[in-house]
């Protein structure tokens, strides 16, 4: 049975099934190099490298991420900063702090979150 848990943050929920995190590099923590990885990654700590997966990776608040990321899906809630690539849509929600350049088909930027640096769109075909 899956352990599903429902997060609330600034009026909006999140339902996070544990079954589907692969791993979660939670506050304390902290990490450099290249990391790669299939499923869901939480990270609350520090990183600093690179990031590839075709999955979704999860920022948590108070973590610090400087890093190349590519993802099939980011969202961000901590301190990022970096080149973003993701492939269907990037999220981010506040006290999230953004500095670098995004790149993928659809963008939500919450009220409240800093964002400094730049966005593409490309139109998908």
């Amino acid at each position: 049975m899956a352990e599903i848990e429902s997060i609330e943050e600034n009026n909006t929920k999140h339902n996070i099934d544990h079954n589907q995190v692969t791993a979660i590099m939670d506050k304390g923590a902290s990490f450099s190099g290249r990391l790669t990885f299939e499923g869901t990654v939480r990270i609350g700590g520090d990183f600093e490298g690179e990031i590839y997966t075709n999955d979704t990776l999860v920022i948590n608040p108070g973590a610090h991420v400087e890093a190349q990321i590519e993802a099939n899906a980011i969202v961000i809630s901590g301190y990022v900063k970096g080149n973003l690539f993701a492939k269907t849509k990037v999220t981010m929600h506040p006290p999230a702090v953004f500095v670098g350049t995004v790149t993928t088909p659809s963008l939500q930027i919450e009220e409240g979150v800093v964002f400094e640096g730049a966005s593409y769109m490309p139109k998908n075909h």
